[in-house]
């Protein structure tokens, strides 16, 4: 195992210092990231795959977060943006919904100079190396730029040099298979159009794609609870509508109601999902393994087991709310060092474990923790916590704090990382199963 470098950051030649931090991903960590770089006096470059900051979240906009604003705006963040003029919310105990978070805070944040020409729209990371060498040269590894091989909407190729690389790029995008198995759903490529991404806008934009029709809901989290309690309003409005709720576990422990939870929001949920599946308004189907699915008149057949027995679910419509996974593919040039089970940063992992912790008993940690060893390329955000679940904001912005400290070379703040979260309840043992976050 690579041993922790607690050094300054690798020095900086007269080739690299010319060069930018590139930072993948202009979410709320990702902009963060480049405000602390930027307050540090570290050139930046941010690329967006959307057409717009804050892509994935746009998708989930309508969904309210659990965290209050007091820790969902970044402190190097919120200077710049209060040195322009900016007011921040007035009720900072108030939990904003995903696209109130956009438009409230990220979107002023992004047209900030000198933010806004620092942040390429359109453009996705493809693959991340170094410039002329590939993974198996060690000699003089460290000095050698990094080269983020892009893509644009037009499919044109190029490629960006950089001292240092941020992977901010989220999950959201790359959610885990329905199958138990952790594999590609057999029979999914027939059943695609009967498969809905996790957080649907079930009372706007996708309403019509549930009313009056049979809908399950695959998963043990929060996403699924959210799901669940729109489709429960939703069927009072709307007569036809069913719901049931799959498990691959005996039961949902993490969406349990918890007095102990200090994100209201989140404790709300959990009791109101209990109310709806004890009053029958919900059905409840647990320790369902699919294994593969196929499609029929009217939608889709589930297939696979239940407590060690052949089973099949048939619905019009499923959710997978299963959580989510990190896409690593891009990343196949570089050393990475990382958790056996949950993908994680290495040394992050076991602070993180869903086994042992909720987000709100997370020990604050920064660069070190974070550490590849690849010198200079870090994975932050809800991607540095790969497939571990209840991830918070406020977690990601001590993580690019300390990484930007390191790399401007001062070891003493990088160091002292400091992080108060809310305390939470119950966390559970199911680490694929639920992906929410904020």
């Amino acid at each position: 195992m690579t041993l922790l470098d607690l050094s300054p950051r690798p020095a900086v030649d007269d080739q690299l210092v010319t060069l930018p931090v590139v930072v993948i991903g202009a979410g709320p960590v990702g902009l963060a990231a480049a405000a602390h770089l930027l307050d540090r006096g570290i050139d930046v470059v941010v690329l967006e795959a959307g057409e717009r900051i804050a892509s994935s979240i746009r998708l989930w906009g309508h969904t309210r977060l659990f965290s209050s604003w007091q820790h969902l705006i970044d402190p190097a963040a919120r200077r710049l943006l209060e040195d322009a003029g900016w007011t921040p919310p007035g009720d900072l105990d108030r939990m904003p919904t995903g696209q109130e978070l956009v438009d409230e805070y990220l979107e002023p944040l992004a047209a900030l100079d000198p933010l806004a020409s620092r942040i390429r729209l359109g453009t996705r990371a493809t693959a991340v190396g170094k410039d002329g060498i590939d993974r198996t040269r060690t000699d003089g590894r460290h000095r050698v730029p990094f080269l983020v091989q892009i893509q644009d909407a037009g499919g044109e190729s190029a490629q960006l040099r950089a001292r240092a690389v941020i992977d901010a790029s989220g999950t959201y995008e790359t959610p885990n298979p329905l199958a138990a198995s952790g594999l590609e759903l057999r029979g999914g490529s027939s059943v695609a159009d009967r498969v809905v991404h996790a957080l649907p806008d079930v009372a706007g934009a996708d309403r019509h794609l549930f009313a009056g029709r049979h809908t399950t809901v695959v998963g043990a989290g929060h996403s699924a609870a959210n799901t669940l309690l729109a489709l429960a309003d939703l069927a009072d409005q709307e007569p036809g509508t069913r719901i049931t709720w799959m498990l691959r576990t005996p039961s949902a422990t993490r969406v349990t109601a918890s007095e102990a939870d200090e994100l209201p929001g989140r404790a709300r949920l959990g009791a109101r999902t209990d109310e709806l599946v004890a009053s029958g308004r919900i059905e409840l189907i647990d320790s369902f393994r699919i294994a593969r699915a196929e499609p029929t008149d009217g939608g889709i057949r589930l297939i696979g087991t239940r407590d060690g027995e052949p089973a099949e679910h048939e619905t019009n419509l499923v959710v997978n709310a299963t959580g989510f996974r990190p896409d690593l593919g891009m990343l196949r040039e570089i050393r990475l060092e990382l958790d056996e089970v949950v993908e994680a940063p290495r040394r992050l992992a076991p602070l993180i474990d869903p086994n042992v912790h909720s987000c709100g008993t997370v020990p604050p940690h920064g660069f070190a923790e974070l550490q590849h060893p690849e010198r200079g390329f870090f994975i932050v955000g809800m991607k540095s916590y790969g497939r571990a679940p209840t991830f918070l904001l406020a977690t990601g912005y001590e993580q690019v704090r300390s990484i930007a400290a390191w790399l401007a070379g001062d070891l003493a703040s990088a160091s002292a990382v400091q992080l108060t979260l809310p305390a939470t309840g119950v966390c559970s043992t199911d680490a694929a199963g639920s992906g929410s976050c904020c």
